[in-house]
């Protein structure tokens, strides 16, 4: 990503009503997104905010301090919008498609945070210090054992659970990561809000044909 492309995007992410605070977070997201951890200087991150690396060494000690709160926001919204979901008083299909939605919807909402997460997740959290697949994993079985009751009481069909999970992970994420490359596969922009659309009501569709019996 060319850095003209990255300050566009800081802008739209960083408005003049926001804290010097948070704009930097808002710059970092973008910056870390498109040119890794290592590829991303404090330099950099202060010229996109447009304050001089001692003002953003105010605010953050250094930038692997500045990774980590950028992470813990990034885990902290995502859990939100997922409990969200999940607490609503809802089962069986309905509290399935409440959650994909939510997820697409926070993903839709933030396409720099996926990029953010699958560069970590290739890269096993070496940056962060912490077991990513840890904090999740909690996530995960919780999810798992939802279905597995489901499953039991035949309100779903039987399914491996925590392969179904994965399904649904690669299916989220990579269309958000990966929106460059599809983009040459569809002949239109996969962020727009058509396309989005579109990736939503197949995913809603295809986990309903897969889980919900006829």
């Amino acid at each position: 990503m060319s850095s003209h492309a990255i300050t566009e995007a800081v802008s739209i992410v960083a408005g003049s009503e926001r804290s010097t605070r948070d704009q930097i977070l808002d710059a970092s997201v973008v910056c870390f997104a498109y040119a890794g951890y290592s590829g991303t200087s404090l330099n950099d991150i202060a010229a996109e905010v447009g304050i001089r690396r001692p003002s953003l060494l105010h605010h953050f000690a250094s930038k692997e301090v500045l990774y980590g709160e950028v992470f813990e926001r990034l885990l902290g919204d995502w859990f939100a919008r997922l409990v969200g979901a999940i607490d609503v008083p809802a089962s069986g299909w309905k509290k399935v498609e409440g959650v994909l939605r939510a997820g697409f919807g926070f993903f839709a909402d933030n396409p720099n945070y996926v990029i953010l997460m699958r560069r970590e997740a290739i890269d096993g959290g070496v940056h962060l210090g912490i077991d990513l697949s840890a904090v999740l994993r909690p996530l995960f079985d919780e999810a798992a054992d939802y279905f597995r009751r489901e499953m039991d009481a035949g309100t779903f069909r039987q399914q491996n659970a925590e392969q179904l999970l994965l399904t649904g992970y690669g299916a989220l994420l990579s269309y958000f990561s990966d929106a460059p490359f599809l983009e040459g596969l569809l002949d239109e922009n996969p962020l727009s809000s058509g396309a989005l659309d579109r990736r939503c009501a197949h995913i809603i569709e295809f986990f309903e044909a897969a889980l919900v019996p006829a």
